[in-house]
């Protein structure tokens, strides 16, 4: 049997650090968690901003007359609606209106969002995001009600 000293059973029965050692344990995943949360909210929001622009300029897209001047429209549109320091920005941005091929009476506006630009990229290399093109589009009728 072996014998345990006096400083042996000190040690033993003192639980000073242990709060550090568990928290130097429990720190990184809860980091890990927490720019995980962070990055894919910021994600998040690009993709519904780039949606909520691409709803608005189909609805601008249908003052035009015929297809230049709606294309017009929705440029002049994403130009007043983009705000600089926002999460999107117009070089980034690209935005197409075309008739539905299915149904000609409608207008299709699709909006691309180059993401990579975004500050999500840069929080971590191991997080699994999502790919960097965001591309949403909005169909709308184009009168002949």
């Amino acid at each position: 049997m072996l014998r345990v000293g006096v400083q042996g059973r000190r040690f033993s029965k003192c639980h000073k650090g242990s709060s550090a050692v568990e928290f130097a344990i429990v720190a990184p995943v809860l980091l890990f968690l927490l720019f995980g949360i962070i990055a894919y909210g910021v994600f998040f929001g690009a993709v519904h901003s780039v949606q909520q622009l691409a709803a608005n300029s189909a609805r601008a897209a249908i003052g035009g007359i015929d297809l230049p001047e709606r294309q017009s429209l929705v440029e002049q549109h994403i130009a007043a609606s983009v705000n600089e320091g926002g999460l999107l920005t117009r070089d980034a941005l690209t935005v197409s209106v075309e008739p539905l091929s299915e149904d000609p009476s409608f207008l299709r506006v699709v909006v691309d969002f180059d993401a990579s630009q975004l500050p999500v990229w840069n929080l971590y290399d191991g997080l699994p995001l999502p790919e960097k093109n965001i591309r949403r589009e909005a169909v709308i009728r184009a009168g002949g009600y």
